[in-house]
């Protein structure tokens, strides 16, 4: 019932808006308005020695009225022209933005499962999906996976993959940083990034753009280019882009493999666990932006973009005597061996008693018929005698035969990511605008493990698995309509049907079958990455119907007030209703009104108040994922992610996830002079029922062996291996608030550009049975608080110019092995251009040329818990901001037509 009243609260409020703005529409059409439409879109021509902002540059995202520019903006927006994201030494769209915004965190994230195939990024220290990502105005489909581990801050988060999207395709990049759920629906807690894609039908471009670090290894490179074609009233942009990247390694040898090597064993490999950027293979990325005229009144327009690629990395190392439910249990006492006479009566009746005595409740300490069958290992050596003898025995087996150095994972995946959207647009009466479009994304991860066993299959196991897929399917159905009533009073309402599909394709039945060894302690699934099972597969969807209205008021030139109110309708957990109310009021203007003189300043004020939500996705409340990651006692363990609805949650405090609700309060500054121009502007966003992966839930002591059984009967078959698992759960609140300050100026044949921002994150409010301390810390410090840059382009004579950028990051939190804040840092980037002929320029440059890298923990105090080196092989932070590669070494050769 309650939900049936939430619904209809929604339809009358959509009834109520689109009442008010059919009966002006009536007006208008019975006067007949001549005015000119001022509702198409526009944008300005950028140009090249604009950094990051400009205060004149026009702007779209934001409101739906005429575009604006950043001084006359309610809100504050990032206006990053397309010059700005080719002048570096990236060739990813997440790492070049992440160098323009200083709200905006990105890192390499080694060794983290999904989330290395598609990396999250944060804005204003929020989840990465609490982003809304639009291409021209549009919403665009979230990507298949979900980051399991994501430092904290990230973890279990769903957003868009901004990596599919050629930056050679963008006229530029709007980055509105205010909450926007009012105007735009679901995700925009954070803020908005808004791709606005080139539009000419003429010219074009073209680049090649290699790069390698200076350790010599992580060649990169790129070819892509754009074209315009066509006419005025038929036409259409393409861009294409082609590229990979070869891995880079920053690791050391771990001890306890160099302390195998020390013993005589040569398998083991130097150094058993490579630590750095994963490998890229076959980067194909395609876009297309397209329109025509179909009568002088409706315009047709649309985008579509194909894009796939191969992103392959490593994974821990599997020591051959220790690791165990493979080479051993108890810690590397003794090696691990099967017997491969099958389940002889006398092992099946073995299998029995032990059931039996389980279901009693009685302690069962008989031993396996086979225990005696283990090897003991005494100083790394397993006792050469009874290695050779179970060698010899075609009825036994122990893996050191298949990998006597141990073992290390590749993990990755193959990626697809297509779009289209097609839309008519037109005025009625000249004045009444009208936009309707439709929208297809779906984005395809196809998971590949190698290097890996099912343990449980013993020597019929394979050594490369596929675990199966992750697909997102995304549908949106808008309807809009906008109208100037008049000089002062713009309106805009708009109706919105949105499907979100996640489904799980079950993967090969050797990635998660229990094998004939399962019963003698040899975990199941392919280890490190269990495969999809056929219980654990599925395809969920989640439909839902908006309807908003929004107004933009001008009662004076210098004085601008928007509001928006929007209601949705979602089919699994019912309605929700925001609003958002902003201003920009001229002081400088009110001065010259008043005195008669002109202000040598444009000082302006602005600010903003929402509500804001973000519905949790089908993803979130139905996946099932097995990862291995660094438990206690820094020993690497299965832990599972399940739902929040499973059984075995809802015995530790799991149920039914509800939509993040939050405020956001934004107020700020504007200061433009010739001289220079400056914004100020202070954010506080609160967070209720925020939702994120519980705490791990341990077996022994949060686990009974029940529930672990239950896991396994709902398709979690390494759950005989599982020591932990979690759920996502919305037991906690968190309070963000921060600073932006962004200042630019035209210096000599040139322009100077800082910027600052400063995010603090709280957690006022959790249920520390459900979200404990180490949560807390990470959500509270796993990106830094503060981060900065400054960027001076400079022309020194004909056709040749630098530009030099100095980036801070501040200091950051990681809860992995080192348990420990990393202090910050400061980059320095270099770049020298020379335009050779007309229209074709050479680019050489380097990122981080100063060679910084994160801090080295081998120096720290000999009496550290978690010494990071000695343990996995990297002696630095693996969720470093700035990554770990070191100083990359770039050119660029660019043609334009």
């Amino acid at each position: 019932m309650k939900t049936i009243l939430n619904f209809q609260k929604v339809l009358i409020l959509i009834q109520i808006s689109f009442g008010i703005f059919m009966g002006l529409t009536l007006i208008a059409i019975a006067q007949e308005s001549e005015k000119e439409s001022e509702v198409q879109m526009e944008s300005s021509e950028t140009t090249s020695d604009q950094e990051i902002v400009t205060l004149e540059d026009v702007v779209v995202v934001g409101t739906r009225a005429k575009p604006r520019s950043v001084l006359e903006s309610a809100v504050p927006i990032d206006v990053l022209p397309s010059d700005d994201l080719v002048k570096q030494g990236g060739t990813d769209l997440p790492d070049l933005l992440r160098n323009l915004v200083p709200s905006y965190n990105v890192n390499a994230q080694p060794i983290a499962d999904a989330a290395t195939v598609v990396r999250p990024a944060n804005l204003r220290g929020l989840a990465p999906d609490h982003t809304l990502l639009l291409v021209n105005g549009k919403r665009r489909h979230r990507a298949s996976v979900i980051a399991w581990l994501g430092n904290g801050l990230s973890d279990g988060a769903q957003g868009a993959d901004l990596s599919p999207i050629p930056s050679i395709a963008l006229k530029q990049v709007e980055v509105l940083r205010d909450g926007a759920s009012a105007q735009y629906g679901s995700d925009a807690i954070a803020g908005v990034m808004n791709l606005q894609l080139k539009d000419n039908y003429e010219g074009g471009s073209f680049e090649i753009k290699p790069g390698i670090y200076q350790a010599g290894d992580g060649l990169t490179y790129a070819i892509a280019g754009n074209i315009g074609l066509g006419r005025e009233d038929l036409w259409t942009n393409l861009s294409i882009e082609y590229g990979g990247m070869n891995e880079t390694d920053r690791s050391i040898q771990r001890d306890d493999a160099a302390t195998l090597i020390g013993a005589g064993n040569t398998d083991v490999a130097d150094p058993a666990q490579p630590w750095g950027h994963p490998i890229v293979r076959n980067d194909i990325k395609l876009f297309a932006n397209y329109g025509a005229s179909i009568t002088e009144g409706i315009n047709f327009y649309g985008h579509a973009n194909y894009a796939q690629k191969e992103v392959e990395g490593g994974f821990y190392f599997r020591n051959p005597n220790t690791r165990g439910a493979v080479f051993s249990n108890d810690g590397g006492e003794t090696l691990l061996v099967g017997n491969l006479r099958g389940l002889t009566a006398e092992m099946a009746d073995w299998e029995a008693r032990k059931q039996a005595a389980e279901a009693a409740g009685q302690e069962f300490t008989e031993l396996s018929p086979y225990a005696d069958d283990d090897i003991p290992i005494t100083n790394n050596v397993p006792d050469p005698a009874r290695l050779q003898a179970v060698k010899s025995d075609p009825n036994l087996f122990t893996f050191q035969e298949l990998f006597p150095g141990g073992f290390t994972p590749r993990f990755g995946a193959d990626t697809q990511d297509a779009s289209f959207l097609v839309g008519f647009k037109g005025t009625v009466v000249e004045d009444l605008g009208w936009d309707l479009s439709a929208s297809y994304g779906r984005h395809v991860s196809d998971f590949f493990i190698r290097n890996t066993v099912n343990a449980s299959l013993g020597p019929d196991t394979p050594t490369e698995f596929d675990p199966g897929n992750y697909i997102q399917a995304d549908t949106n159905i808008n309807f809009d309509l906008t109208y100037p009533l008049h000089d002062m009073v713009f309106l805009a309402s708009g109706l919105e049907y949105r499907t979100e599909t996640f489904e799980i394709v079950q993967g090969q039945v050797e990635s998660w079958e229990i094998g004939p060894l399962a019963s003698q302690g040899f975990s199941s699934g392919s280890n490190g990455f269990p495969g999809f099972s056929d219980i654990a597969e599925g395809s969920w969807t989640r439909s839902n119907f908006a309807g908003y209205l929004e107004s933009q008021l001008n009662p004076l030139d210098f004085w601008t007030i928007s509001a928006a109110i929007r209601g949705e309708y979602f089919d699994d957990f019912g309605s929700t209703i925001n609003y958002k109310v902003a201003m920009n009021y001229g002081i400088a203007d009110t001065l010259k009104e008043l005195l008669a003189v002109d202000p040598i300043i444009d000082l302006r004020v602005r600010g903003g108040y929402s509500t804001g939500f973000r519905a949790p996705t089908p993803g979130q409340q139905n996946a099932f994922n097995v990862t291995t990651e660094f438990g206690e006692n820094n020993t690497l363990v299965n832990k599972g992610t399940i739902p929040s609805t499973h059984a075995a949650a809802s015995l530790v405090g799991g149920k039914q996830l509800e939509p993040e609700k939050s405020t956001n309060l934004t107020v700020g500054t504007v200061i433009d002079h010739a001289i220079a121009s400056i914004t100020v502007d202070y954010f506080n966003i609160k967070v209720e029922d925020r939702l994120a992966p519980s705490r791990d839930f341990n077996r022994g002591e949060d686990i009974t062996e029940a529930q672990i059984q239950q896991l396994v009967a709902e398709g979690i078959t390494s759950a005989g291996n599982l020591q932990e698992f979690r759920f996502f759960t919305n037991e906690f609140e968190t309070s963000t608030q921060g600073i932006d300050v962004i200042l630019t100026a035209p210096v000599l044949n040139g322009a100077l550009s800082v910027s600052y921002n400063w995010t603090a994150t709280g957690v006022t409010k959790y249920n520390p049975a459900i979200l404990n301390e180490v949560r807390v810390r990470l959500l509270e410090e796993g990106v830094p608080r503060q981060r900065a840059n400054v960027t001076l382009t400079q022309g020194i004579a004909d056709g040749l110019g630098v530009l030099g950028r100095i980036n801070y990051y501040g200091p950051w939190y990681e809860n992995a092995v080192g348990k420990q804040t990393y202090d910050g840092a400061f980059l320095v980037d270099l770049e020298v251009s020379y335009a050779l002929i007309e229209n074709l320029g050479i680019t050489v440059g380097v990122n981080n040329v100063l060679n910084v890298e994160p801090d080295n923990v081998t120096w720290a105090d000999p009496d550290i818990e978690n010494f990071t080196g000695a343990i996995v092989g990297r002696p630095f932070g693996e969720y470093s901001p700035y990554g770990f590669g070191g100083a990359f070494w770039y050119t660029k050769v660019g043609y334009s037509f």
